[in-house]
């Protein structure tokens, strides 16, 4: 492998955990027909990842669970601040507003990645980054089909919507301070056990009811794919490869996620591409490439 390829390697593990995020929704959608909550499919996403990487590294190495009490701010960032604030609020946003327009609003979160970036860690605001930032904003509202007429939004759904963008970010910010102590299997495993402590008091999931549900080998199954591709693999990626890039450049190349969501969109649920979410789409790559044109030279 040459200097050139190894060095786009980073890059290629944020898409792919873009991509594995972007799968989501069909483990939550079959999680929904069986009458889950939102605040319930957050609660076995985390929990369940708790456990199979404490099983993981209890196999693997144990010493990567050890931690200092006195870096708790930083698990309690990336998993309370971050995960739970970042979900509940997107799928709030989902319920005030509309997908599409969640979804614009949540991808706000690398406007926030880039300013607290240049802001914590000196990061520059370079005119890639700006360009890129623009093409996949414009991008994602195309993808996203913001264009038509979606009705009035109120003021709560505006601030949950952006709150969902500002969480998002947040896990990159976090992150980046943890990398410099700990590994990102430390750091996913504290994630997911601080989430976890902080919202199963407020989930039904340890509930009779259910556990009646879970008795169903699909539900089962599909709870444990939900805690191991788009969560445990996708989170995994995407903190290694923050350890080589830039937190701005990073969040930035994580944007090809809404465009896994579209084909996923389209090859399982029958969905249509417009023209203009194609060109949507061909926004989002080239900002992707932007991003890296220093690398490619």
């Amino acid at each position: 492998m040459n200097r050139g390829q190894h060095s786009l390697i980073p890059y290629f593990m944020v898409a792919g955990a873009a991509a594995l995020w972007g799968a989501i929704g069909l483990f939550v959608d079959k999680l929904y027909q069986t009458d889950f909550t939102s605040v319930d499919i957050v609660a076995f996403r985390v929990s369940v990842s708790a456990i199979l990487l404490w099983i993981y590294l209890k196999l693997i190495n144990p010493d990567l669970l050890k931690v200092s009490w006195r870096d708790a701010y930083l698990f309690f960032g990336t998993g309370v601040l971050s995960i739970v604030f970042f979900n509940w609020s997107y799928f709030t946003a989902m319920r005030e507003t509309s997908l599409s327009v969640a979804v614009v609003l949540l991808y706000t979160g690398p406007t926030f990645v880039v300013i607290m970036s240049r802001i914590f860690f000196g990061e520059r605001i370079t005119k890639n980054k700006q360009a890129a930032l623009l093409f996949t904003l414009i991008g994602v509202v195309l993808v996203s089909e913001l264009y038509p007429e979606s009705g009035e939004i109120s003021m709560y759904g505006l601030a949950v919507g952006v709150g969902a963008g500002f969480g998002y970010a947040l896990y990159s910010i976090f992150s980046k301070i943890a990398l410099k102590k700990y590994r990102p299997l430390t750091i996913l495993f504290y994630t997911f056990l601080v989430a976890s402590l902080f919202i199963l008091p407020i989930s039904d999931i340890a509930t009779p009811e259910a556990a009646e549900k879970l008795m169903n080998p699909v539900n089962l199954v599909t709870v444990i794919g939900l805690a191991i591709f788009p969560t445990v693999l996708a989170y995994l990626l995407y903190t290694e490869g923050l350890k080589k890039i830039e937190a701005g450049k990073a969040s930035i190349t994580a944007m090809t996620e809404p465009v896994a969501a579209t084909f996923i969109g389209i090859f399982m649920f029958g969905e249509t591409l417009s023209s203009l979410q194609i060109a949507g789409i061909v926004l989002v790559m080239l900002s992707v490439l932007l991003i890296q044109q220093k690398r490619l030279r």
